[in-house]
């Protein structure tokens, strides 16, 4: 049997769980931080990383999950267009208080509040299987590309 997971890791193996997915949670100890770390221990190319930021809009203060392909960078005047207002990069306090997780292991499912404005970059959608953090900056899960989109429910933009 194979090592437990951390508490945040085993949440996420929860929800994958709940809902249907065969997905497992592994852990890395050399860490998974970066896109580049995640891609590295996972041995896949560094554009199958879905990364999940978190903005906030400024008028209005609401969250903004943005799933963005490992090198992509987000272009935050197109998401905020989609938004409708401006949007600013969450602090780490904001997003711990809307996710219940820290930056660096922010998965797309299983937050601590919903968030409706979910914005899924494009690009993800060239590949079959893609790979996420889960819960924590040394864990991630695979997924079919499919099963992200039909989980987090997310606008698909162009978001570079």
């Amino acid at each position: 049997m194979g090592k437990e997971l951390t508490t945040n890791a085993q949440a996420i193996q929860d929800v994958l769980h709940k809902k249907g997915l065969e997905c497992k949670v592994i852990e890395f100890p050399s860490g998974t931080r970066t896109a580049k770390d995640a891609a590295d221990s996972i041995g896949c190319e560094l554009a199958q990383i879905a990364k999940s930021l978190i903005f906030k809009t400024n008028q209005t203060s609401r969250p903004v999950l943005v799933l963005a392909s490992g090198p992509n960078r987000v272009n935050e005047d197109v998401i905020a267009a989609h938004a409708g207002e401006n949007i600013v990069k969450a602090d780490a306090e904001f997003t711990r208080e809307i996710t219940g997780f820290a930056i660096g292991g922010i998965p797309p499912i299983g937050h601590k509040h919903t968030i409706e404005l979910v914005f899924i970059d494009r690009d993800l959608l060239q590949f079959d299987t893609l790979w996420t953090a889960a819960g924590n900056p040394n864990a991630v899960f695979s997924i079919a590309s499919k099963d992200l989109l039909s989980m987090v429910k997310g606008k698909v933009i162009a978001i570079c």
